[in-house]
């Protein structure tokens, strides 16, 4: 028989008093609750509440902790050596630089079939260090360590990025200037860019093709930035006037795309 409520659970013959700052817990049996002043005889047990100082210093007591002895194991049998535990070793830092085509995705799993990083760097525990838009072509690195990653990729660091971009329309002096000295943006002001125009490089062919406008004419430009807001710099374009054809990235900080070709990666040395 036993009953039941949110505090305590009493048994027949035994009461267990629930612990509480003046009270400390303490198992009585029914004999010795009735020789407590103030219990009820009648009943075959009874709840007293004991303070540690106060009512009942008789049934203080120092109960010893049973510990298991050294060399055993929880069922008290001897047990074995225990061997020190082994931590695997750590992976060296890793530099890998990719040329993401156009049409991927800047991670390595997807819940349709685009395609993602993974179809073209099977190499584990790597991670983009920033990102590069699925409509966006060219330059992104990888890194399997956290602070190379935070370096290229936190803005407060200022790892200079650059972009080949292809715009509608001719772009004239007061446009560059506009996007050399910040474009204003719903985000805020941009920051100044390094702004220059460029003659049609030699890129290889994008799939699917770029749709041009026969009766609008289109331009390059080179922009460095130093930022990392989202799609910032087909914003920057479009808000003077350029909208965005093609965008390939070709270089963060010290290191550029050079020869690599589309979906192919290499390996760097690193900072």
């Amino acid at each position: 028989m036993c009953i039941r409520d949110s505090h305590k659970t009493i048994h027949k013959n035994c009461i267990v008093v629930v612990h509480r700052p003046d009270t400390v817990l303490q198992p009585l049996c029914a004999e010795k609750v009735r020789s407590l002043p103030g219990s009820t005889t009648s009943l075959p047990w009874t709840i007293r509440r004991m303070s540690t100082r106060k009512s009942y210093p008789q049934f203080r007591q120092n109960t010893p902790v049973r510990r298991r002895p050294a060399g055993h194991d929880s069922s008290g049998g001897p047990s074995g050596p225990v061997a020190p535990a082994v931590r695997p070793p750590a992976e060296s830092p890793r530099l890998v630089m990719l040329n993401k085509p156009f049409d991927v995705l800047c991670q390595f799993t997807s819940q349709d079939d685009r395609r993602t990083l993974k179809d073209y760097v099977d190499q584990p525990g790597l991670y983009p260090a920033g990102r590069l838009d699925r409509d966006s072509e060219g330059l992104l690195l990888l890194t399997n360590h956290g602070p190379w990653q935070a370096r290229i990729a936190d803005p407060r660091h200022k790892m200079p990025k650059t972009y080949w971009v292809q715009v509608e329309n001719e772009a004239i002096e007061r446009q560059l200037a506009q996007l050399r000295q910040g474009v204003d943006l719903v985000d805020g002001r941009t920051a100044p860019a390094e702004v220059n125009r460029l003659a049609e490089p030699l890129l290889w062919a994008r799939h699917p093709p770029v749709r041009f406008r026969k009766s609008v004419p289109t331009s390059w430009l080179q922009i460095t930035i130093r930022e990392g807001r989202n799609r910032q710099v087909r914003r920057m374009t479009a808000a003077v006037g350029l909208p965005t054809l093609r965008l390939v990235r070709v270089a963060i900080g010290p290191w550029t795309l050079a020869d690599l070709q589309p979906g192919s990666w290499r390996e760097l040395d690193g900072f």
